[in-house]
């Protein structure tokens, strides 16, 4: 499954920000702990790609505290090798580790500080991995408007910190088109694609597979089931059964099961939750580029035809 969700003022916030980069320093994204890859927007890596004077990056892995602690650093060790970035994970529930975004860009810009020169950094983010907020601590006042759903930020603002930092806040948004389907599994799972775009049976049997596997110790804690099933269908209808959810003659309500396994995820009562690791990423990055070839061989073969019938 391929689920896509562009709005129209996500184009605008392209654009917007592609116009602003060239005013400042450095560029912080905010990606989802628990899906460090999936929540990185690969429009900023192009749009930086595309910029006269290289800017460094600070990639701040957010809700660090509800994600596997063991993958969360094996993503800061990877991000670090990537040329021009550096890594910081931090739960925005500790006020002190948030702070440590504003003296990692004094250590990225010392001379700033020397000269009373502003650092001027641009902050972005995918729909709903927390950037509001850690802009609000950062600043120590309500500025940015904080929500559960995605695209909450809608425009452009100017925040200055008052300790030698602007921030440049811009709104969340995502990608044209998102070619890993486990990508976008993953980001309807954490809440980053409106509920009215996904089917939530189909994201909570992803989500239920994926658990089984790799957090099965978590699933029988949290559901007080004995057995995880190794089939899908019949872990939720474990899971379906302990909560209640039955239809007339006991049959299993799979659309409210899922609901609720989909909303207990995302309300945190599951425990640490990593939904993916770079190990794996690597292997899926490996079959979208041999997908994406066999396409484009499909798409030439088609317009050699076309031209042959010209």
């Amino acid at each position: 499954m391929a689920i896509q969700w562009y709005p129209g003022h996500m184009h605008k916030a392209q654009k917007e920000i592609k116009e602003a980069l060239p005013q400042v320093d450095l560029v912080i994204e905010v990606v989802d702990a628990r899906i460090p890859y999936s929540s990185t927007n690969p429009l900023v890596a192009q749009i930086l790609s595309e910029s006269q004077n290289p800017k460094p990056v600070i990639r701040v892995l957010n809700k660090c505290d509800l994600a596997d602690p063991q993958v969360t650093r094996l993503w800061c060790e990877a991000f670090e090798q990537q040329h021009g970035t550096r890594s910081l994970a931090i739960s925005s529930k500790q006020p002190e580790q948030v702070r440590k975004i504003s003296s990692l860009c004094h250590k990225l810009f010392p001379e700033h500080l020397e000269k009373g020169k502003p650092i001027r950094a641009m902050i972005m983010g995918i729909p709903n991995v927390g950037k509001s907020t850690i802009i609000n601590l950062l600043s120590g006042r309500t500025i940015a408007k904080v929500g559960n759903e995605p695209a909450v930020t809608k425009r452009q603002q100017r925040i200055d910190l008052d300790n030698g930092i602007i921030l440049f806040d811009t709104p969340g948004f995502l990608w044209p088109k998102i070619e890993n389907s486990n990508s976008s599994y993953r980001l309807a799972i954490i809440g980053s694609i409106k509920d009215t775009v996904i089917e939530y049976d189909d994201i909570a049997y992803y989500a239920a597979e994926y658990l089984s596997e790799y957090y099965p110790a978590l699933l029988r804690s949290h559901f007080q089931i004995e057995v995880v099933e190794s089939n899908v269908i019949d872990l939720l209808e474990s899971i379906g059964r302990r909560r209640g959810c039955l239809q007339a003659g006991g049959r299993i309500d799979f659309d409210r099961v899922s609901k609720i396994f989909i909303n207990e995820f995302r309300n945190l009562s599951m425990g640490n939750i990593s939904l993916e690791s770079p190990d794996m990423i690597s292997q899926e990055l490996v079959i979208v580029e041999e997908v994406l070839a066999q396409k484009a061989e499909k798409d030439a073969g088609r317009k050699k035809k076309k031209r042959k019938r010209r």
